[in-house]
């Protein structure tokens, strides 16, 4: 159990307390976080699905990876990345480049607009998300910033296949 109530607090734990629970209103937390985050890119200058917006940020994270390090990225094929960096160029927001060292290899870049569009993007979750905390107190806000702490905390020590059915 989380003590939300601070060091110290070790109130009984609650019937909706448990893993089980608190795991079923973050998932519907995150797929409200999610509705937000695509309503968000909706208004964005332009409007991309979160499959391209994902291949972006890809790209920014990591600029002049090549196709194939793309489709690994996003864990989709390569024909399809491939068809995807064709429409990100298209729109003006993606740069194919050769590499410099080996002549059949294609380097992935933003844009100067693509960057654009991408702050864009991260000015308009970031003001939909500002609104949603606002309206909260500032006890639950507490609250939901030290929750999530922990929550990163025992989930970046949990060994790396903990996630896998096989280990619940």
């Amino acid at each position: 159990m989380t003590d939300l109530g601070g060091p110290g607090d070790h109130r009984a734990r609650r019937p909706g307390d448990g893993p089980e629970a608190v795991a079923s209103q973050i998932t519907d937390a995150v797929e409200s976080l999610t509705a937000l985050w695509s309503a968000a890119a909706q208004e964005a200058s332009l409007r991309l699905s979160l499959h391209q917006l994902r291949a972006l940020r890809t790209v920014q994270a990591a600029p002049g990876l090549n196709v194939t390090a793309l489709a690994d990225g996003l864990d989709i094929g390569l024909p399809t990345a491939s068809r995807l960096c064709d429409r990100l160029a298209a729109a003006g927001l993606l740069e194919r480049a050769p590499h410099p060292d080996t002549r059949r290899e294609v380097q992935l870049w933003l844009t100067p607009h693509g960057r654009h569009v991408l702050r864009d993007v991260a000015d308009r979750r970031a003001q939909a998300l500002t609104a949603a905390l606002a309206a909260m107190q500032p006890a639950e806000r507490a609250a939901l910033s030290r929750g999530l702490r922990g929550f990163l905390t025992a989930r970046n020590t949990l060994p790396p296949d903990a996630d896998t059915p096989e280990n619940p």
